[in-house]
């Protein structure tokens, strides 16, 4: 079968699951209306008590408070607190959370291209993205950025100045940055700003005939990178797989779509996911269609604590089905689906929308998934160099895939096929 993406009757702009784990950001898909109807409570108007009791709040904190506060200011942060008291999900994106949101799930956004964390007085870089600005003028990962635009970087602004990195195609940021140890040189980069592509995937072949993908977060792109990056795959095997290892370790979830389609990729059959709501565009079930891209070779997943939503979509579909093995720890356990609707003043609400349940109609919110073997961390293999001098392959530096890889070698009833 061809391994382009042809699976007919997908329907598009529903909504997704992000991810809850601190430290990433949450993806979303983007639906500009609905004509979607919910239950009558939703149209009762509100009643004259809790009008009064609003307007009466304001107004005493408008005359009253100590100190003067800005009406408009005072409104919005009463929007905030409305849809912040619903869940730990559902919130009120500002334009600019909301144009970082969009970049998330477009998989492309304008700037240097580096991924960051905050260090002490300054920005860690973690990665720098492949022929970004940054990567072309030298920076490395475990760089400290100390100053931006002359301007340094402190505890109290490490948001601001994360944001500073991004910006208009084109426009020029200038970094100071220490490399080495906390003494080391400084150096400063001049570097101008352009559109990165971020990959969600990425692949190679831990032995012959045997696969690694892993899949970072769930983006639009995401369906037609696996298919590429499984077409690579077969290619450097002769043309047919033997196994492959799908990494979700750290994935927090992203484009629901994206999770069903890649699943739908590996399945001949069954249910995906499912959803419940109000909406009526919340009430969904994904079913699979015909067409394996492996061809029933086994799989195995790699989880963790930080698998969450739209992976834990993906591991559940896989699994239930029969379809894959699962190793590595419980995943994180988010089992609600958020819709980003844009408003009319540039902002957007993000609201928990939905429940969804795996294809055995479980709901994993707040339990997660119990991986087929539990691995623990204190199994890694030596990470020295070969008999060769060559650097240790990723099966050998990394403990989890040298045990999921040894899996996959294993009698093929292990991991039942379709």
């Amino acid at each position: 079968m061809s391994l382009a993406r042809n699976k007919p009757g997908w329907r598009l702009g529903l909504v997704l699951g992000t991810g809850a784990v601190l430290g990433f950001v949450s993806a979303s898909i983007l639906r500009t209306n609905t004509n979607a109807t919910a239950d009558r409570s939703a149209t009762m108007p509100l009643s004259t008590q809790d009008a009064r009791l609003f307007a009466e709040v304001l107004q005493r904190v408008r005359e009253g408070y100590v100190d003067p506060v800005d009406e408009h200011a005072l409104m919005r942060q009463a929007a905030q607190g409305l849809v912040a008291s619903l869940d730990s999900h559902s919130t009120l994106l500002d334009a600019a959370d909301y144009a970082q949101l969009q970049a998330a799930t477009n998989g492309s956004y304008a700037g240097i291209g580096v991924e960051v964390e905050g260090a002490a007085r300054a920005l860690r870089v973690v990665r720098c993205i492949a022929a970004s600005p940054a990567a072309r003028a030298g920076l490395k990962a475990g760089d400290l950025i100390v100053r931006i635009d002359g301007r340094e970087v402190s505890a109290a602004n490490i948001d601001a100045a994360a944001a500073q990195l991004r910006g208009p195609a084109g426009g020029a940021v200038h970094l100071t940055v220490r490399r080495g140890a906390a003494t080391g040189t400084l150096l400063n980069f001049q570097l101008i700003r352009s559109q990165v592509e971020l990959a969600s995937t990425e692949s190679e072949s831990l032995a012959p005939g045997y696969g690694y993908l892993r899949i970072r977060e769930f983006t639009y792109s995401t369906a037609a990178e696996v298919s590429a990056a499984i077409r690579q795959l077969r290619a450097q095997a002769g043309g047919r797989l033997r196994g492959l290892l799908i990494d979700l370790r750290d994935n927090p979830g992203g484009v629901l779509e994206a999770a069903g389609a890649v699943a739908d990729d590996f399945l001949e059959r069954g249910t995906i996911v499912s959803a419940d709501g109000r909406l009526a565009d919340a009430r969904f079930r994904m079913v699979a269609t015909p067409g394996d891209l492996i061809d029933g070779a086994p799989i195995a997943m790699l989880v963790n604590g930080n698998s969450a939503s739209a992976a834990e979509i993906l591991a559940a579909a896989l699994r239930q089905n029969d379809r894959a093995l699962l190793l590595g720890a419980r995943t994180y356990g988010k089992g609600t689906v958020q819709t980003v609707m844009p408003l009319s003043d540039g902002r957007a609400l993000k609201l928990t929308t939905a429940r969804y349940y795996t294809p055995a109609g479980d709901s994993i919110n707040g339990i997660g998934i119990e991986p087929d073997r539990v691995l623990g961390g204190a199994q890694q293999p030596p990470a020295g160099v070969d008999a060769a001098g060559r650097p240790p392959t990723l099966a050998r530096r990394d403990g989890p895939v040298a045990i999921a890889l040894a899996e996959l070698r294993r009698d093929s009833t292990r991991l039942t096929r379709n």
